[in-house]
């Protein structure tokens, strides 16, 4: 494989890429190991990937999200061919399409959560809306959230669900940040790490908060909603 853009001396476009490219490492390996730390993320399961420009950065295939080395991350060009580090996720067609799909998002996180996998072996509330609008910042910080039908790991018919997904969710007005994909967990995306971060977190604790209470409390009135749509532009 070839070296990364920019690693040697060129032009202002090519550092501009290196320089993207760099710090994008940096927040992969940052964001697993604060994954892995805090439980998130198990074993080899899970990826990560970050937009650098027209380039995408992924985690390798079987890596340990918690253990992650800057250099091995898997750089792909924009025509999708990988050009330097290990063999790229075999779900990096899926976070590409995410991106494409959504021009805002710039970094996605595909975990195995405990309680969300679990609620899709337990029942989800609806195939629309995996999780019913329980608190206030459920609604606010991460919206709505579709079921994806199982499909093997790395099938790329995931992909065109859901973007098909994001697309119609985007014509409603209702733009969508993460997916749930059945026996397999939660993918988030948003326009940086802290932002995709945030919804991961909020959606694993709203779906641990509805197991722990048997799915038994009612969703906010829509009353309720409106006042979170009015006053903080809520996409419910």
């Amino acid at each position: 494989m070839t070296e990364q853009p920019g690693s040697t001396a060129g032009t202002g476009h090519d550092e501009a890429v290196h320089d993207a490219v760099d710090e994008a490492r940096h927040e992969i390996v940052r964001v697993g190991t604060s994954l892995f730390a805090r439980g998130y993320v198990h074993a080899s399961a899970g990826n990560i990937s970050a937009r650098a420009g027209d380039h995408h950065l992924i985690t390798p295939t079987d890596a340990a999200l918690g253990f992650l080395e800057p250099g091995r991350l898997a750089l792909v060009d924009a025509r999708g061919e990988q050009i330097a580090g290990d063999r790229a996720s075999k779900t990096l067609t899926l976070h590409r399409r995410i991106c494409s799909a959504d021009p805002t998002a710039r970094f996605v996180i595909h975990t195995h959560s405990t309680h969300l996998v679990a609620l899709t072996l337990a029942g989800v509330w609806s195939e629309a809306d995996v999780l019913p609008p329980l608190t206030p910042y459920y609604v606010m910080k991460v919206g709505h959230v579709p079921l994806i039908p199982y499909h093997r790991p790395g099938d790329p018919r995931v992909a065109d669900l859901v973007t098909a997904r994001i697309t119609a969710h985007a014509a409603s007005r209702t733009p969508i940040r993460a997916v749930l994909l059945d026996r397999l967990g939660p993918v988030v995306w948003g326009p940086d790490a802290a932002t995709a971060l945030a919804v991961l977190e909020e959606l694993e604790e709203t779906a641990r908060l509805w197991l722990l209470t048997d799915r038994r409390p009612e969703p906010l009135p829509s009353p309720a909603l409106d006042e979170l749509r009015s006053a903080f532009d809520a996409a419910w």
